[in-house]
């Protein structure tokens, strides 16, 4: 199956849910809100011809110039049997970013879903256990927001003679 193929299967199951196509580095990209990412993700894998039966990955992006639209969850499907994979992302707004899980989907997508609520600030309703999993609990900002200086002033440790500076 083709990229071609593919979108065109994906037309024919969802419609108008699908926001945006594109392909991209010779992969499918799709846009979906918020609201429909679930139950769009859930058919693309139960559906036979289809089957993206694998969650390879699943991350966040920041953009704060795009306005209500600020933060973006990006899945990556992969379907064994078809070779192919799949692209599917949903934006949110930064003031609530909240999706619904998709780890009863792919138990893989736990510590994903962990790892960029930690480092996003992104809500996964209904999550088992949405903690933070690399980042120290006490810390009360989102590192990969881009509000943030990149480095910590008040470092004690750090002379910037051995840096170059």
């Amino acid at each position: 199956m083709t990229n071609s193929e593919l979108s065109q299967a994906i037309y024919a199951l969802f419609g108008e849910r699908i926001a945006l196509s594109e392909e991209l580095y010779d992969t499918l990209v799709i846009e979906v809100a918020p609201k429909d990412a679930y139950e769009i993700i859930e058919q693309l894998k139960q559906d036979p011809a289809l089957s993206f039966n694998f969650l390879t990955l699943l991350g966040g992006v920041h953009y704060p110039e795009i306005e209500g639209r600020e933060l973006c969850v990006v899945y990556h499907l992969h379907s064994w049997k078809n070779a192919l994979r799949l692209r599917v992302k949903a934006y949110l707004p930064a003031e609530q970013p909240s999706i619904k899980s998709v780890t009863s989907l792919f138990e893989t997508a736990n510590w994903m879903e962990r790892e960029t609520y930690d480092f996003f600030g992104i809500n996964f309703e209904g999550h088992p256990n949405l903690t933070r999993i690399l980042n120290m609990d006490e810390m009360d900002y989102h590192p990969m927001l881009k509000q943030h200086p990149l480095e910590d002033a008040t470092r004690e440790d750090k002379d910037d003679r051995f840096f170059g500076r």
